[in-house]
């Protein structure tokens, strides 16, 4: 559930009360935006609260219906119990939104436990309440597990449809951010069928991107990509400069590089010292 007030507000918001403040100016939607925060903090007695007030100032049924999805998730619910909420909030005027949610949430939880077939359906019956009230956020969000699930499932053409139109979605909506990772996401799904070319543009895009706006995250997964496409052509030096321009992209931000890129450019340099051992 949204709330108009700015993340900064927010947490200005949330220092007050974990200083005694009080809460009666809250409402649902700002006491549920508050509540990660809490959780990040890692003050559980103010998450708690701040559940117990949103259910208690909750103005309708779709905002209580907000806070007991935040509950359960809170409490770690029962797939079953998860799916009751979404059936529960369709039949709900002008709730789409949050039945799309939880369904995409319940979604998440089968794929984490491997059960496929039941995440695709619940992923797809999300997406469908998504395209439906045009939510072009929850699209690309659906996008994004129907197409993790393919992938489990070994289901490339599927991945690389899905992945595609996820891409087609965020350039329409000039969203950077979110291109940043379904770039990387397509490039692998398009090098697991030998479409190496492909994958490299994805991944040049995409680093490109991740460097503009200053995202470390999706400059190692771009990095770490085009460092596999040099090694399946067995070019292992340009697959060490991919790694080595990863690791200054860290240490130019002061910030550790990650043990597996240090590991890996290690490996490369025995590779290069010793070629008959890639042989062995």
């Amino acid at each position: 559930m949204e709330s108009s007030v700015s993340p900064e507000r927010a947490k200005m918001i949330l220092e007050m009360l974990t200083s005694g403040g009080a809460m009666s100016d809250i409402n649902t939607p700002l006491a549920l935006r508050l509540i990660p925060l809490a959780i990040e903090l890692e003050d559980n007695e103010l998450a708690e609260k701040l559940l117990a007030h949103a259910a208690e100032v909750a103005s309708n049924e779709i905002e209580s219906g907000w806070t007991k999805f935040e509950s359960l998730k809170h409490n770690n619910a029962s797939i079953d119990t998860f799916y009751l909420l979404a059936v529960e909030s369709e039949k709900i005027a002008e709730a789409q939104k949050l039945a799309a949610a939880v369904l995409h949430h319940v979604s998440l939880l089968q794929l984490a436990g491997d059960q496929l077939d039941e995440a695709k359906a619940s992923a797809s019956r999300s997406l469908r309440i998504r395209e439906k009230i045009e939510d072009s956020k929850g699209i690309v969000y659906g996008l994004a597990v129907l197409e993790a699930i393919a992938k489990k499932q070994q289901d490339s053409d599927s991945a690389i449809a899905l992945g595609t139109r996820r891409v087609e979605i965020l350039m329409r909506d000039n969203d950077e951010d979110g291109q940043i990772e379904a770039m990387s996401d397509l490039a692998h799904s398009q090098a697991t069928i030998g479409h190496f070319d492909s994958a490299r543009d994805l991944y040049t895009e995409s680093l490109e991107i991740a460097k503009r706006l200053g995202d470390l995250s999706g400059q190692l997964v771009a990095y770490w990509g085009l460092a596999d496409l040099c090694e399946i052509d067995e070019d292992y030096e340009s697959a060490m400069i991919h790694l080595s321009d990863c690791l200054h992209a860290f240490l130019k931000q002061n910030i550790p590089t990650p043990a597996q890129v240090r590991i890996r450019i290690n490996a490369l340099a025995d590779i290069q010292a010793n070629p008959e051992a890639k042989k062995q």
